[in-house]
């Protein structure tokens, strides 16, 4: 398999639907729809981005389907290669004969994500656009859909490239007073570098503080609603979801492993998990349970401790409501307070009845807006951003370090291609040719 192929592809969803889209892409995707449709004109005639009204023919010539097909010419096309678009009815069988049509006439099936890794190779789309097309797709919240859309656009690209740009000036100028010092071209002095340095430290610095933020975003907070049996944390859940997610009884212990859901808080991901009420058990299973709630309280970015305001505050109850990452509860507000609750600030509710539960959410979204997660604030990198940027920012720091120490500009040099290259490797643009070019079109060189 190479980029040489022409590919094809069923680019909606499996399953039944009014319309199903084929695409094919590669230098032969006009020439094998030449052989398969028939209509007023070929395809290879066709004016490109322009729809045509036809059929689909097998190997036989018998038709397989009414077809409308387009034709999107190199290089303005989605991949940046001639490319095929069959809109066909969308059964599920007439959509995979359609295919096994393009197929005979010479493409090959598609790997995963191949047309938009075609995209990436062609200079359409830099690594951080081409992300950005699945996280897209899989946008659950407002948010999530317009950082996905930002980075499609080229936000975070840009900002890449601006870091990239200002190495690849400082490398340049360093290297071209080493490699040409008949030109008298000044490196500038050690604290000039580091300052330019640091500059170029504070931007990676920012991007990475967005770490926790995208992960945020991709996939939604983790709220772990955690207490004692029968505090009522599965009618909590329930009534967040808006649905009886979870089996809710007076009989204790009743859930026993734990519960996820993801709901849309306000445009804002939150995956809520009810867990195992935390007692005394000598119940094998109701043990396993409550470890695991322990465990995922170790994850939660906000803990929600529920207790029952009607019953007598346990012996070790230890509220921590005052903590950012933690909210204490006080359920079933629409019933008498027992005495021992009098004097704790904690949030009262009512997961019976509602009251209570739109101050709640307000309270909760506080907590989570609390790291500049808004509407305002979408640019956000992923795990494989932060490694890269991680690493480049360590090559900065080795690279300011070594100035300080008045260390020669040569092994200056080596941390400063090291921190390129890792920024590079974010867009998927790694090429050491971009240094000569500042070179070469920065300084008379040669004269």
């Amino acid at each position: 398999m190479t980029t040489a192929d022409t590919i094809a592809a069923i680019s909606t969803p499996a399953g039944e639907g009014a319309i199903a889209l084929i695409r094919m892409s590669g230098a032969a995707a006009i020439g094998v729809a030449d052989k398969i449709f028939r209509g007023k004109a070929r395809p290879s005639q066709f004016v490109s981005h322009m729809q045509h009204l036809g059929e689909i023919v097998d190997s036989a010539g018998h038709r397989v389907d009414q077809v409308v097909l387009a034709v999107h010419r190199t290089p303005a096309s989605y991949t940046g290669e001639d490319l095929v678009e069959i809109s066909c009815h969308g059964g599920t069988l007439i959509t995979a004969k359609v295919l096994e049509a393009c197929l005979r006439g010479g493409a090959r099936a598609a790997r995963p994500g191949e047309f938009t890794e075609r995209a990436f190779l062609n200079r359409k789309m830099d690594l951080t656009q081409a992300e950005a097309v699945i996280d897209l797709i899989r946008a659950r919240t407002d948010l999530a859909l317009r950082s996905a859309a930002e980075q499609l656009e080229g936000r975070l690209g840009q900002r890449i490239r601006m870091i990239q740009d200002a190495l690849i000036a400082i490398v340049a100028q360093i290297e071209a007073s080493i490699d040409f010092p008949e030109e008298g071209i000044n490196p500038h002095s050690p604290g000039e570098l580091r300052q330019r340095l640091g500059s170029v430290g504070g931007e990676i610095s920012e991007l990475l503080a967005t770490a926790n933020q995208g992960r945020i975003v991709r996939e939604g907070v983790r709220v772990v609603i955690y207490g004692p049996t029968n505090a009522g944390k599965s009618s909590l859940l329930n009534r967040m979801v808006g649905h009886e997610r979870v089996i809710v009884s007076e009989i204790p212990g009743t859930t026993r492993d734990l519960v996820e859901e993801t709901i849309n808080l306000r445009g804002i991901p939150v995956r809520l998990v009810d867990t195992a009420g935390l007692c005394n058990s000598s119940d094998g299973i109701e043990l396993q349970g409550i470890l695991r709630t322990e465990k995922s309280l170790r994850t939660a970015d906000v803990r929600l401790h529920m207790a029952d305001r009607t019953a007598p505050r346990p012996a070790d109850f230890n509220g921590k409501s005052g903590e950012s990452a933690e909210i204490l509860i006080l359920n079933k507000c629409d019933l008498p307070e027992h005495n021992d609750w009098k004097d704790v600030d904690g949030l009262r509710l009512s997961c019976l009845t509602g009251e209570g539960l739109g101050r709640f959410e307000e309270e909760l979204l506080g907590r989570i807006t609390k790291g500049n997660l808004g509407p305002d604030n979408v640019l956000a990198i992923n795990t494989r951003h932060r490694d890269c940027l991680r690493r480049a920012l360590e090559s900065c720091q080795a690279a300011d370090a070594a100035l300080e120490r008045s260390v020669p500009l040569e092994y200056v040099t080596i941390d400063l291609n090291a921190a390129m290259r890792a920024i590079g490797e974010v867009t998927g643009e790694v090429d050491v040719e971009d240094i000569l070019d500042s070179v070469f079109g920065q300084f008379c060189i040669g004269k």
